[in-house]
C-alpha cells in the first residue's frame, strides 16, 4: 500500500504532472486523484512527441490500468472534463466524479470577468473563484455533480474518499495530484490577495479528497530551476524577476525559450530560484521526496540526459547547491519529456530536510 502526494513548491507550472504520470508508471499506481480545477493545465512530452496538456483528468490516465478521479473538492468544467474523456478515450471504468465534485456555471466566469479579476490578480476567468464563492455562500444555484442530468457524467458519479480508502485498506496505491504551486496558497501565502482560490498544500489536498493523514506515504514537493509566475505584476510578487532571453543566454540554448499561461497563452514571467521560498515550502509540507525540473534551462548541454552521471558541471553545482540548503534530491528533470527525468536518490533519510531549514524549525 502506498499513498503519494505530488504538490508544486513554487508558483505553479513546477512539473507536478510529469512527477505524477512518472510515479503513476513507476510505482503502478492503481488511482490517482486530481484536485482543483480547470484554472491550471499539467502537460508533458509523450513518447511520439505529442503533447499531453490535461485541465481536469489526472495525468495518471497514462497508465491504462489506472483509474482516474475528481474527489468531492474539485470544481467542474464540464466542457472540458468531457474533451478530455473523450481525447484519451476512456470508459466509465476508469472515470470517477466523485458525487459532491462542484460544477463551474457560465456565469461563474462572467462573474469573475465582471468582478475585474484579470485586471487585478491575473486570474483566467475560469470561473474556479467564483464557484468556490458560490459553495461557501451556499446559494441556491449551486449544482453538484449528482445535480447534473447529464447520462455520460451520471455513469461516472461515485464516492472518491470511499474509493481512495477503501484501496488504501486493500493495500493498493493511490496517488493525489495537487494543483498550483505552495506559493500561491490562500491561506500560508503572504502575497495575499495575489493568491489562488484554495489552499495548495499537501494537508488541503488531502482534505479535498477525504483521507487521513496518518495514510500518507509519500509527498513529493516539485519545484523548478526558474520559477515563473502568470502574466501581469498584478499576478503578485516574484522575487529576482529576470526576462527569457538570459535565460536563453544562460543556459546556451541555440533557440528561443519562451513559456505561456495554458488558460490564457499569456507569456509567463521568469525568474531566479529563490531558496527562502523553497525552504518555506519544504518546512510547511515536509516532503519525503523532492523534484527539480529544468536542469537543461541551467545548462542546454544536459538537455534530454536520463543518466545522472552524465550531467554536467553548472547542474551538478545547483544540485549540490539545493541539497546542502533545501535538502535531498530525488528526481532532476532534464527536458519536457516523460522521461527526461534522473532519479538522485530514492528518499530522504527520517525525513531530513536541508539544515537551515532545521534549524527554522526548532
Amino acid at each position: 500500500m502506498s499513498l503519494w502526494i505530488v504538490i508544486g513548491g513554487q508558483f505553479g507550472s513546477e512539473g507536478k504532472g510529469k512527477v505524477a504520470a512518472h510515479i503513476t508508471m513507476s510505482e503502478g499506481i492503481d488511482l490517482c486523484v486530481r484536485c482543483g480545477g480547470p484554472n491550471s493545465g499539467h502537460s508533458f512530452i509523450q513518447e511520439d512527441g505529442s503533447r499531453l496538456l490535461l485541465r481536469q483528468i489526472p495525468t495518471g490516465a497514462i497508465r491504462s490500468g489506472t483509474r482516474v478521479l475528481i474527489p468531492a473538492g474539485g470544481l467542474i468544467d464540464l466542457e472540458v472534463l468531457r474533451e478530455e474523456i473523450l481525447m484519451l478515450n476512456l470508459g466509465a471504468s476508469r472515470v470517477g466524479v466523485d458525487r459532491n465534485a462542484m460544477i463551474i456555471e457560465p456565469a461563474d466566469r462572467e462573474a469573475e470577468k465582471t468582478l475585474g479579476l484579470r485586471d487585478r490578480i491575473s486570474s483566467t476567468l475560469s470561473g474556479v473563484g467564483s464557484a468556490v464563492s458560490r459553495r461557501v455562500l451556499r446559494t441556491s444555484d449551486v449544482r453538484l455533480a449528482r445535480d447534473v442530468n447529464e447520462p455520460w457524467l451520471r455513469e461516472l458519479l461515485t464516492d472518491v474518499a470511499g474509493e481512495c480508502n477503501s484501496a488504501v485498506d486493500r493495500g493498493r496505491n493511490v496517488l493525489i495530484e495537487g494543483t498550483q504551486g505552495f506559493g500561491l496558497s490562500l491561506y500560508h501565502s503572504d502575497h495575499f490577495p495575489k493568491t489562488t482560490s484554495r489552499d495548495t498544500s499537501a494537508a488541503g489536498f488531502l482534505s479535498e479528497v477525504g483521507l487521513s493523514p496518518l495514510l500518507v506515504t509519500e509527498i513529493i514537493a516539485v519545484f523548478r530551476t526558474f520559477p515563473i509566475r502568470v502574466a501581469g505584476a498584478q499576478a503578485g510578487p516574484l522575487r529576482d524577476e529576470i526576462d527569457w532571453e538570459a535565460v536563453e543566454r544562460e543556459s546556451g540554448c541555440p533557440r528561443p525559450i519562451r513559456e505561456y499561461t495554458t488558460v490564457t497563452k499569456s507569456l509567463r514571467r521568469v525568474a531566479r530560484f529563490d531558496w527562502d521560498l523553497a525552504r518555506w515550502t519544504v518546512e510547511r509540507n515536509r516532503p519525503t521526496r523532492i523534484a527539480v525540473m529544468g536542469l537543461d534551462y541551467l545548462d542546454y548541454n544536459d538537455y534530454g540526459k536520463r543518466d545522472f552521471s552524465r550531467l554536467g558541471a553548472k547542474s551538478l553545482g545547483f544540485i549540490e547547491q539545493f541539497q546542502e540548503r533545501v535538502g535531498e534530491l530525488a528526481y532532476v528533470g532534464t527536458g519536457p519529456a516523460l522521461v527526461d527525468l534522473c532519479t538522485v536518490s530514492s528518499r530522504f533519510e527520517n525525513n531530513r530536510i536541508g539544515n537551515y531549514a532545521l534549524e527554522r524549525v526548532k
